[in-house]
């Protein structure tokens, strides 16, 4: 086995939080800072692409997770599109930017995630950010990552905007991102950045700062395991060109593979459930329980309406949005539906959806699931991928978020506003049966999160620091840690979870 010496930090993972603690540790010279990661390097066209998103959905840049059978779901398998390539899921992902709303962070700090209540994290946000509106009380200027509000001309639709304001909703255009998420319809927010190019955690995070003397990067390099020396995390084993090799943390190894990854390499590094782990013949350096407990994913639905006129088809995949809450008595809760809404098919996407006729698309999504599942070992051959099973729907409520939704999104295409576009129902129809059709229909939105959650009871996994329980020198920085599901797209706070975290390392504060 060869050997690839020491560096003080080694980091797992190259998506939204490895990619920005690479950074942030690396620009302190005296820090030796190692980033693997298991996928290609983020040379594809594809990638820098806007158009060439769907494209690299099952690609070799994809790796391609499927669910177990999911009984809710008409006994489907779900597939689960993560990143495998610098960059993880920001490089194919459809680049929406949303924070999450201010009492998701707040539902943290009151699970234990002491200093990640939203007055906590919103600066580390706008730090993070270039905000093309400019630098304000809610948005930061001057960061690496490039924020636009939508900039693609043909998503933008007044239609769907005045619809939420004759429904009696805040807008139209309202910044969700800023003062308040929820009741009030906006477009959203994207990492693009000035050059109409894809801003993803290797342009923005990686490609300024690779030449730093101080920062290795490697990629096509798949982490087998953790070493140990005594409780102590002491480095990596990885597998590079076929070759097997170690690497030595000096100071802490930090995994950022995802959700559904970094339980696994947990768990196959013997930090877990115990008789789970016993069940494979791995032995047991820390026993939690809650390692990979907890998986949390958004579901989402199409619901589809002819136009009575044929606009033009945009490059991005959506860019309208309405947060709301679905239930009465929900006053002090985050928002659990988020109704996004193209108004007519992307380009990339009709080949796909095969409509014919000029169509447009409500996307509702279950943002706050209700049900919970899980990601457990296959076997103790990290050849093999975990097994993975999110509980999509088993919960009734989340069903009734669903049907809820399909009420909302009848609401706007029934107000004068939206009159000059509805040329009616064409999926699921007027007539169908909406259970069923949400049963057979709803699938992944590829934001699973909570897997190694921070908190102080027997299953949190890492504590306020990010630190595993049971183990030194080691922590977990992506959104597996996260108590609970952001009300949106993840990929915000994951970037946000990677600049905390480097700024308690550098300062001291962990």
């Amino acid at each position: 086995m060869a050997t690839d010496g020491t560096y003080d930090y080694i980091i797992v993972g190259a998506g939204a939080s490895g990619c920005v603690l690479a950074n942030r540790l690396s620009a302190r010279p005296g820090n030796s800072v190692l980033l693997l990661e298991a996928g290609h390097p983020d040379t594809a066209p594809d990638i820098h692409d806007l158009g060439g998103v769907v494209r690299l959905w099952g690609s070799d840049l994809d790796w391609k997770l499927m669910t177990e059978t999911q009984p809710a779901l008409g006994g489907r398998r779900i597939l689960i599109n993560q990143g495998k390539v610098l960059g993880g899921g920001t490089a194919i992902n459809a680049m929406m930017y949303v924070r999450g709303n201010p009492r998701n962070f707040d539902t943290w700090n009151a699970l234990g995630a002491d200093g990640w209540s939203y007055r906590d994290v919103l600066p580390f946000f706008k730090s993070l950010e270039d905000y093309e509106g400019g630098a304000s009380e809610y948005h930061g200027a001057g960061g690496p990552l490039s924020i636009r509000d939508c900039p693609d001309d043909a998503m933008r639709s007044d239609a769907f905007q005045h619809a939420a304001t004759d429904l009696g909703y805040d807008g139209p255009y309202w910044d969700t991102n800023g003062a308040r998420q929820e009741n009030a319809a906006g477009v959203l927010q994207f990492h693009i950045g000035r050059n109409g190019r894809r801003a993803s955690a290797a342009s923005a995070f990686l490609a300024p700062v690779a030449d730093r003397p101080n920062l290795t990067i490697k990629s096509d390099a798949e982490v087998r395991c953790l070493t140990f020396e005594g409780k102590r995390a002491s480095g990596v084993e990885y597998v590079q060109a076929g070759q097997t090799q170690q690497a030595r943390a000096g100071r802490e190894v930090i995994i950022s593979a995802g959700a559904l990854l970094s339980p696994k390499l947990l768990m196959l590094s013997g930090i877990g459930p115990a008789d789970h782990l016993r069940s494979f013949g791995l032995p047991v350096m820390a026993d939690l329980p809650g390692v990979g407990q907890n998986l949390q994913d958004h579901v989402q639905l199409s619901v589809v309406y002819r136009t009575k006129v044929e606009l033009p088809s945009p490059t991005l995949l959506t860019g309208n949005v309405l947060f709301v809450r679905t239930r009465d008595g929900m006053d002090a809760a985050p928002p659990d539906l988020q109704l996004n809404f193209t108004p007519s098919v992307p380009s990339l996407l009709a080949p796909v959806l095969n409509i014919g006729v000029p169509a447009c698309i409500f996307l509702p999504i279950l943002v706050q699931p209700f049900s919970t599942g899980e990601v457990r070992l296959r076997s103790a051959n990290p050849e093999d991928p975990p097994a993975i099973d999110p509980h999509y729907l088993q919960c009734d409520a989340d069903l009734r978020v669903l049907l809820n939704a399909l009420k909302l999104a009848r609401a706007l295409a029934s107000t004068r506003s939206f009159a000059d576009l509805n040329g009616g129902e064409l999926v699921p129809g007027p007539d169908a049966d909406p259970v069923a059709y949400i049963r057979s229909q709803s699938s992944t939105l590829w934001h699973p999160a909570g897997t190694c959650r921070i908190g102080y009871d027997a299953h949190a996994v890492v504590d306020p620091a990010l630190r595993v329980r049971g183990v030194e020198g080691l922590r977990v920085a992506d959104a597996s840690v996260m108590p609970t599901v952001t009300s949106g797209n993840t990929v915000a706070a994951c970037f946000m979870i990677g600049e905390k975290l480097a700024a308690m390392i550098l300062e001291g504060r962990s």
